[in-house]
């Protein structure tokens, strides 16, 4: 998303300290090398030692105008809270789009006021989502009952398919729409991703700005710190796992961690103002030791037999050939069809199927829910392929086959039946972590035999006179093909002196580069050893600050980029410390041979495992699914098959996951 160029800016600095360092080094291996000939003149050694210390001041001194805007924070954060609102309305519009079907007709669903405990908000009984629609407008909409809440805390609850997404979005849009200068930017994180241990609110929310929203992290954190974030918590049910029986975990820690922290959350002395989903009986079973104080909880309520029938009406492209459907929902309100009818998730799924052709009138003759479900989710893949832009030409049975084969990796035993409870079910689809599903044998295997023959040609470029770096390149191939074998998590770049482990990795890896330089140093000569010694342990070293965990609001795709991104950062850390060291005591050739093997092999163990293993995945599993996956996944999003969960991807909904692993083929239709 179009930002303020925050990652742009902060890999230009990271590059800048990253060629600083490596001219320091050059300097000082340069003068190390020439005081090491010997027969200077005392003023040529002075010169030498103030080589590295003027390159060294030079950097510092180019790294200085890295300044922060100066001007009173408080207006400067209003000025950029309309920058953050635009970007905010932009990206979630779409998002709401998509859960609407790909359609801007609303269902205007209901709520009430649920009772709570203790301390509860000052909140109107009941209200709307809009007042469009027939008849007197009695309750308020959605923004309305907001304000009018004090303090301004809310939960959202409701069951699975309610709406509670999209009430919190139409919410959010609603009030960016009707912003002042001075009020919070509303700002929606899945949950599922908080590190509750070691982030506070106000972290996560700086964090969220940095990753989704391209800010600086200056930017972001003037805008936390001075009230203009309102944050929008999306999904506290998926915060634990599920106790063995399939129902809410009464512990639940995460999530007693988050109401704990929202607890704590305050906006000078009051409580601080927030918006939080979660599903009604997960909230429930939290409620029973703790849940969120000073809010107001409201319940969505199933969808009115008159409101579900206006949006049909509202979403038909024929009225002709709805008709009869919308005839049955008014004449029996109370029945099967109806009941059924009164979740958004169904409604949505009848208007997506029906929308350019089918006869609406064949779900009067189904007898049941559950066969109105397995009715309706047949024809939605077919259906969703055929209303969005499809540019890479899905075939649905092809999208349906890869959706199943990406439920099976949601199967967190390994024992699950095809007739195994919803509830039991894993629900995020993380790409680099995916690669167990084309057979963890094989894909380990194919990942140590390609990283084996990448680095294997390395060997053969030492000059034929250093036989001994022939077999070192060569011994470093094996080992790095054996180290393959193994995967870690995705990394991103980050400054080395700014990380906790950036200086005592910097550390660490001159100390192994001057032993290591030591022991090689009867091949190749005391001062060529320590000078490539100390290149490639200075380059370890930095290679180890450069990397970090990243965060977890980047998006599914970004995690992988970004790994990528890492690993070459890394690799070019290794490489040319270690072939400027060696190029500069045994020569060009001897650089070359030297960092080349050592750069690639840093690229692909060390920054690039999970982006390496992903690659290896995809090319294990081109008979099961698209080569190009993380973009039909991004397309299974904008279809509505999907939704995006900070660097997850999930099912739209928990039934379609369901019903996609009972049939591992798609239905034959008519």
């Amino acid at each position: 998303m179009a930002g303020l160029r925050g990652r742009r800016r902060r890999r230009k600095w990271q590059a800048i300290g990253t060629l600083g360092a490596l001219a320091i080094m050059a300097s000082a291996v340069y003068a190390i090398r020439q005081l090491m000939h010997g027969g200077l003149e005392p003023s040529d050694t002075a010169g030498l030692l103030g080589l590295p210390l003027g390159v060294a001041g030079l950097v510092v001194a180019v790294v200085a105008l890295r300044k922060p805007i100066e001007g009173n924070d408080a207006e400067l954060a209003r000025g950029w809270a309309a920058t953050l609102a635009r970007q905010v309305e932009d990206g979630e519009s779409g998002v709401w789009r998509q859960l609407l079907g790909d359609d801007t007709r609303r269902i205007n669903l209901t709520y009430n006021l649920h009772p709570a405990a203790a301390r509860p908000a000052v909140a109107p009984a009941a209200g709307r989502l809009t007042t469009d629609g027939p008849g007197p407008v009695t309750l308020p909409d959605i923004v309305t009952y907001y304000r009018a809440t004090q303090p301004l805390r809310l939960v959202v609850t409701g069951a699975a398919g309610a709406g509670k997404t999209v009430l919190a979005l139409e919410l959010m849009l609603a009030l960016i729409d009707g912003r002042a200068e001075d009020a919070p930017v509303p700002v929606r994180i899945p949950l599922s991703r908080w590190d509750t241990e070691h982030q506070s609110l106000p972290d996560l929310l700086q964090q969220r700005l940095v990753e989704a929203y391209d800010w600086p992290i200056d930017l972001a954190a003037g805008l936390v710190r001075y009230g203009m974030v309102l944050p929008v918590l999306d999904g506290l049910d998926e915060m634990d796992p599920l106790a063995p029986d399939g129902s809410p975990d009464p512990a639940a820690p995460r999530a007693t961690a988050v109401v704990r922290a929202l607890n704590a959350y305050q906006r000078g002395r009051d409580a601080g103002p927030l918006i939080l989903t979660c599903r009604t009986h997960h909230y429930d079973t939290l409620a029973t030791h703790i849940e969120v104080l000073d809010a107001a909880r409201i319940a969505i309520a199933p969808v009115h037999t008159s409101d579900a029938r206006a949006y049909l009406a509202d979403r038909a492209l024929n009225p002709a050939r709805w008709q009869p459907l919308l005839d049955h929902l008014t004449a029996h309100p109370g029945g099967l069809l109806a009941t059924a009818l009164s979740t958004p998730w169904r409604l949505c799924l009848t208007a997506t199927v029906y929308h350019r052709d089918g006869d609406p009138a064949e779900l009067l003759t189904l007898p049941d829910v559950i066969a109105l479900d397995g009715y309706l989710l047949a024809r939605y893949i077919p259906a969703a392929t055929r209303t969005v832009p499809n540019p890479r030409g899905y075939a649905p049975q092809d999208v349906h086959r890869w959706l199943h084969r990406l439920t099976t990796h949601l199967d967190p035993t390994g024992t699950l039946s095809a007739t195994a409870p919803t509830a039991t079910e894993a629900t995020d689809l993380v790409l680099h972590e995916l690669w167990p599903l084309a057979g963890r044998t094989r894909v380990r295997t194919t990942d140590a035999l390609l990283t084996t023959l990448t680095l294997l040609p390395l060997a053969w470029t030492a000059p034929l006179r250093l036989t001994g770096l022939t077999a070192l390149a060569t011994g470093l191939a094996l080992i790095s093909g054996a180290l393959a074998t193994t995967t870690d998590h995705p990394t991103s770049a980050a400054n080395p002196l700014r990380t906790p482990q950036g200086p005592r990795e910097l550390a660490f890896g001159l100390t192994v580069g001057l032993v290591g330089g030591l022991m090689i140093g009867p091949t190749f000569g005391l001062a060529a050893g320590l000078t490539t010694g100390l290149g490639v342990g200075l380059g370890l070293g930095l290679a180890g600050g450069l990397t970090r965990e990243p965060g977890t609001n980047l998006g599914a795709r970004a995690v992988i980029r970004s790994d990528a991104r890492a690993g070459l950062t890394c690799g070019l850390a290794v490489g040319l410390g270690t072939g400027l060291a060696a190029g500069l005591t045994g020569g060009l050739a001897f650089g070359l041979a030297l960092g080349l093997p050592l750069g690639l092999a840093t690229a692909l163990l060390s920054g690039a495992q999970a982006s390496r293993r992903y690659a290896v995945f995809l090319l294990c599993s081109r008979r099961h699914l698209p080569f190009r996956l993380g973009l039909f996944l991004d397309w299974a999003v904008t279809a509505g098959l999907m939704r995006y969960s900070g660097p997850a991807y999930q099912y739209r909904h928990r039934e379609l996951q369901h019903w996609l692993r009972q049939h591992p083929q798609p239905p034959d239709l008519p």
